[in-house]
């Protein structure tokens, strides 16, 4: 085996693009629901978020032949955010692939694109895995690095309040009548009021659940009474874990996260309410920092190969993103308790 052999244009940085744009999905929910984050890709590494307020008001009445009041100039802020970085390799030794198969034979480079492959597919699960912690966060209205590390807090950048958690009762064993479709009804309103209009009558209002507090939701007498009549009953009998449900206006989601259940995951007895359709959630990619790309609409993943140029004895399969997800409206963000 040669190392020579990554130095083929199999191996180039672009023609790597295509291969880990292709390989299989490591399953991430909240990538996977539509209208939630917007991609919006930039040729540069930096994101300008403007802001405006014009909202409607009142008019007071006034007399004929006076000059009518003059409204108040549109307020508008712009602010300039730099995406973040994301990278991480995995390095062939020499030794690994010694003996495969015999030298000069044309099955080298297929064989090798094999094991690109492969090392690829295991840096692509921890970008998505990483990708998901953000997504997960941003409805949170927070970037939060692997470390903990709040990277940004949209409501304090946006100078926003998160609303106060909602106690949803669900361990009350003698609710009053109607309470918990209260509580649904007084969150969804609050979600829309809070987004000022964005998003018109197309919007969706979500909830993340963790274990606790699906399992207390789907067996509350209102939801059990709810869905007796319906067909959808039979998702009740059949099991309850990791399924959705429409009620009280909202789209309910029992949140599977990471095994461990703090990596990415929702509390167990919490739940987060997001507004879908809204357009409040972005996803900017910049361009990765080579002059091949400098100045192109940036990708949300760039693949390459770094070679030991001194001694020949390995290579390096290296990813690398350059992403920023947004959250412009966290008013709009809610949390419940379960009790």
């Amino acid at each position: 085996m040669n190392m020579d052999i990554f130095r083929s244009d199999a191996f180039s940085l672009t023609s790597m693009l295509d291969p880990v744009n292709k390989l299989d999905y490591t399953p991430q929910y909240l990538g996977t629901i539509p209208g939630l984050f917007v991609p919006n890709p930039v040729r540069t590494t930096g994101v300008w978020i403007e802001t405006q307020s014009d909202g409607p008001a009142l008019i007071q009445t006034s007399a004929r032949g006076t000059a009518p009041k003059t409204k108040n100039r549109l307020g508008r802020d712009a602010r300039n955010f730099r995406t973040l970085r994301l990278a991480i390799g995995d390095r062939i030794e020499a030794e690994e692939v010694q003996n495969i198969r015999a030298y000069g034979t044309e099955s080298d480079l297929l064989t090798m694109q094999k094991e690109v492959a492969t090392r690829q597919a295991r840096l692509k699960n921890d970008w998505e895995l990483t990708m998901e912690n953000w997504r997960l966060n941003c409805l949170l209205g927070k970037v939060i690095d692997a470390d903990l590390t709040v990277l940004y807090d949209w409501a304090t950048e946006f100078g926003q309040a998160l609303p106060t958690e909602v106690d949803f009762d669900l361990d009350n064993a003698n609710p009053a009548k109607g309470a918990l479709r209260k509580k649904c009804a007084a969150t969804k309103r609050g979600v829309v009021k809070a987004l000022k209009g964005m998003g018109g009558s197309i919007v969706e209002v979500h909830a993340l659940c963790g274990d606790a507090f699906w399992d207390e939701l789907v067996t509350h007498a209102e939801v059990e009474r709810t869905y007796l009549n319906w067909t959808a009953a039979q998702d009740l009998r059949k099991g309850i874990e990791w399924e959705a449900m429409f009620f009280g206006g909202i789209y309910w989601h029992n949140y599977r996260g990471t095994d461990d259940g703090t990596t990415v995951a929702i509390a167990s007895d919490k739940a987060k309410f997001f507004p879908r359709n809204a357009g409040i959630f972005r996803m900017a990619y910049s361009p990765h920092s080579t002059f091949e790309f400098v100045n192109t609409l940036g990708q949300e993943i760039y693949s390459g190969i770094v070679l030991d140029k001194d001694r020949d004895m390995w290579s390096d399969v290296e990813m690398y993103s350059y992403p920023l997800p947004v959250c412009t409206m966290p008013s709009a963000l809610f949390s419940g308790r379960m009790t």
